[in-house]
């Protein structure tokens, strides 16, 4: 840790300026939603910040909290409910700050048993979770595109180094309603995506896989990927037949649980998860559904030695690493340098407890629960398509794209709430993910009564 020699702001007054504004933003209730600005406004209202001289810590602050802040959307706000939401609690954001402060490196236990040791800790409670064997492990990577590239690296080098001479897997198998990552995965590694025809709730079956995969040659698939929570509609395929045809056939099974996977942590939906716990790997992002910080991702490996043997990178000065037993996390994905992205998670887990986030996992069911009921019962509302979690679909019938994109923009631009349309087989619709223990029953009236 160091300064700068001209340095214009003291250590303690620099500390005092960040941990005041952070103190006064974890104690706003509610937070404010905010609005984006377009580039002309941001460089009339903050001008050059970049000089020689600098600007000095106040300065430097004072712009970020009263133009750049606000220029930006608190995703924590409980009337954000586009894309996925990320809630963090007040005890993970602030451990943030220590793990920033503490200049940590937790790419191998040589450097960082410490941090290694406690997110390691919070991984197992997920693979309990998930049903996964005691010798299974993983690391904690910046995101879901991340998580599911390094998973399904794993799993091609895996079904190569297994196949007989000469031949080299080279596809993957998936439903169209698979992340948009499962595609961007298979583009990086020049891999083939084969997309398989849900069943008539959306879900990847054994039956169509099997069909699909015997027409197209079992034997040249590396994996196959089944969703614990889709984006758009929060489906779950039905792991149980998938998992099946995977052992069946002798290919990967990996679970993309980025959004849905928290649903393991609350009792009242773990029915729709069976057949998990026969996954190869597996992922869960933390920072959407489990209260934690970006950046988050829990990739999950049922033998982290095919992780292993994947990626591990090799060069002279690292021998004293990949020649020792020890658990490096950068052995099991994509990337060598990382932060230990997983401390804040594992902090707020070790304060508040396990059964906290069962309780907010089952809190933000039961709002959903009310806001399905909410839309079926009013005139005008429709649902599309079957909610298995906490993410909603509808439509107000008689709207064009045009109307549900000037309803959103009105109540962005109101700072009202932040809920932007999806698009689904050429139909634009309204769409609510709720994953903020936060969002109440009356954050549902509201919006909808903002519909007309």
């Amino acid at each position: 840790m160091h300064g700068f020699a001209d340095d214009n702001t003291s250590l303690a007054e620099l500390a005092r300026i960040v941990l005041d504004y952070s103190k006064e933003r974890l104690e706003l209730d509610p937070v404010p939603l905010d609005r984006p600005l377009t580039p002309a406004q941001l460089q009339e209202r903050a001008g050059q910040t970049i000089t020689a001289e600098g600007l000095g810590g106040q300065s430097a602050m004072d712009l970020f909290a009263e133009v750049l802040a606000p220029a930006c959307l608190s995703v924590d706000h409980p009337r954000y409910l586009s894309f996925i939401p990320c809630a963090p609690t007040e005890a993970a954001a602030m451990f943030d700050l220590v793990v920033g402060a503490s200049s940590i490196y937790a790419g191998s236990w040589l450097e960082g048993s410490g941090a290694v040791y406690a997110e390691n800790q919070a991984l197992r409670w997920i693979a309990d979770l998930v049903g996964l064997p005691e010798s299974a492990g993983g690391v904690f990577v910046p995101g879901g595109t991340i998580g599911n590239l390094s998973a399904l690296v794993a799993a091609r080098a895996e079904a190569r180094r297994t196949a007989p001479a000469g031949q080299r897997p080279f596809r993957v198998a998936t439903t169209r309603g698979a992340h948009s990552s499962i595609q961007s995965a298979c583009d990086v590694m020049d891999a083939e995506l084969v997309t398989v025809e849900p069943d008539e709730r959306g879900r990847l079956t054994g039956e169509r896989l099997r069909e699909v995969l015997l027409a197209e040659g079992p034997e040249t698939f590396f994996a196959v990927v089944a969703t614990a929570g889709t984006t758009n509609f929060g489906i779950i395929d039905d792991l149980t037949s998938v998992a099946e045809v995977c052992r069946e056939l002798g290919i990967w099974f990996h679970v993309d649980g980025a959004y849905g996977g928290a649903g393991l942590a609350a009792p009242s939906v773990r029915d729709l998860y069976a057949g998990i716990e026969h996954c190869d790997s597996f992922i869960v992002d933390p920072h959407k559904w489990l209260f934690a910080p970006f950046d988050c991702c829990a990739l999950l490996y049922r033998d982290p030695e095919a992780g292993r043997r994947a990626h591990t990178q090799h060069a002279g000065y690292l021998d004293v690493l990949t020649e020792a037993t020890d658990w490096n996390p950068t052995d099991y994905s994509v990337g060598l340098t990382r932060r230990a992205r997983g401390l804040p998670f594992w902090f707020s887990l070790a304060t508040h407890g396990t059964q906290a986030y069962t309780d907010s996992v089952e809190k933000t069911l039961t709002v959903a629960a009310f806001a399905e009921a909410e839309i079926a019962r009013r005139e005008g509302f429709e649902l599309v398509g079957e909610r298995f979690l906490s993410v909603l679909v509808f439509r107000r019938t008689g709207w064009t794209a045009a109307d549900y994109q000037a309803w959103s923009d009105r109540i962005l631009d109101e700072e009202f709430a932040f809920v932007v349309p999806t698009n689904h087989d050429g139909e634009t619709l309204a769409r609510f993910a709720i994953v903020n223990p936060q969002t109440t029953t009356d954050d549902i009236v509201a919006i909808l009564d903002s519909m007309g």
